[in-house]
């Protein structure tokens, strides 16, 4: 190791130290078990975090400083979360690693109930708390001493984009949001893909299948799960399935703690989602959003939906010629960080 590399490892470990010892959460000064899945830049200094919401859920996280890192400085700072059952190993850690070699303090988290946050029963999903869970994010990230609690922003990926801009909506210290091939999983839940299930009587016997599917899982005291992505897809599955399998079953981007590349959600993790819409006061957020979307994702009508409920000259629509859904998990020359990162920089000056 270079003597440059020890100097800042040893300046981030005091910083570490310091941290802990006056803010309510903890840190190490490595990832204790590695298993991220992305290329790992050996520049970036990452670190085990611990924090709780406050709804007592103790998240886990993995928190990235940039190359040089000086804990005398006020740096600005991203919360990541996402995609919808990935966890922080995964496309989340990606872009947290990305944005800290731009500059920025970044921390990929694990949402509550998943991976290796805490919450049981496991897997389980919630607007309300999972809101919570950006929120949490900002709390952690404002209380460290060399971040800017001005300037702390948010990215969203998958079904965490419409969480993000439901967060933004409710919390008005994340400054600036980014939307990255978003889901509305109200809409998708309520309406089924391309709102193909949008009547009263879908929505009626999908209550009652959940309303059975309680009592079941009261009297086996155990929740069964569903919905993670097959092994093996039939000859006819639709292309998006194809790309998900590509991503969360192979080397790509397979991992032991994601619900979606194992046994998949709660089966009543439903219930909060059909019954409470994330979207209800995106026209009120006065802080900047961006929405980025593949040009051929099959989730791009949620992007643009929710881009048309934005209000003022803050917001911004990206569309990425020929990406798909799953490009924007790691695709890195698909992704856009060029322009999130003057995004951000524009929006947490």
């Amino acid at each position: 190791m270079s003597a440059m590399k020890m100097t800042i490892r040893a300046i981030v470990a005091v910083c570490v130290a310091m941290t802990a010892a006056a803010t309510p959460f903890t840190m190490m000064d490595t990832i204790a078990d590695d298993t991220r899945v992305f290329q790992i830049d050996p520049e970036i200094s990452a670190r085990d975090v611990r924090f709780s919401t406050r709804f007592g859920i103790q998240l886990a996280g993995h928190l990235y400083v940039p190359t040089g890192f000086n804990p005398a400085k006020k740096y600005a700072a991203v919360a990541v979360c996402g995609p919808f059952g990935a966890v922080k190993e995964q496309s989340s850690g990606l872009y947290a690693q990305e944005l800290a070699r731009r500059g920025f303090v970044a921390l990929a988290f694990d949402p509550s109930y998943t991976g290796e946050s805490s919450g049981t029963p496991r897997y389980v999903a919630s607007p309300d708390i999972n809101t919570e869970d950006f929120s949490a994010a900002v709390d952690f990230l404002s209380l460290l001493p060399y971040v800017d609690a001005e300037k702390v922003g948010i990215v969203g990926i998958c079904g965490w984009g419409g969480i993000a801009i439901n967060a933004a909506a409710l919390d008005p210290r994340i400054r600036a949001t980014v939307a990255s091939t978003m889901y509305d999983m109200h809409r998708v839940t309520a309406n089924g893909y391309f709102d193909r299930a949008d009547s009263e009587d879908a929505r009626t016997a999908m209550r009652k299948q959940l309303a059975e599917q309680r009592l079941k899982d009261a009297k086996l005291d155990a929740p069964e799960t569903a919905g993670g992505v097959p092994d093996v897809l039939p000859a006819d599955a639709p292309q998006f399935v194809k790309d998900y399998h590509a991503y969360y079953k192979t080397k790509r981007g397979y991992h032991p703690r994601s619900l979606n590349s194992n046994g998949g959600w709660n089966k009543t993790a439903a219930l909060s989602l059909l019954n409470t819409p994330l979207l209800t006061y995106a026209g009120e957020i006065r802080n900047a959003v961006m929405v980025v979307h593949g040009e051929k994702a099959h989730s791009r009508y949620f992007g643009e939906a929710a881009f048309k409920l934005l209000k003022g000259d803050n917001k911004k629509l990206v569309i990425v010629p020929g990406a798909t859904h799953t490009d924007l998990y790691d695709r890195i020359e698909k992704i856009p960080f060029d322009t999130i990162e003057q995004f951000f920089r524009t929006h947490l000056n």
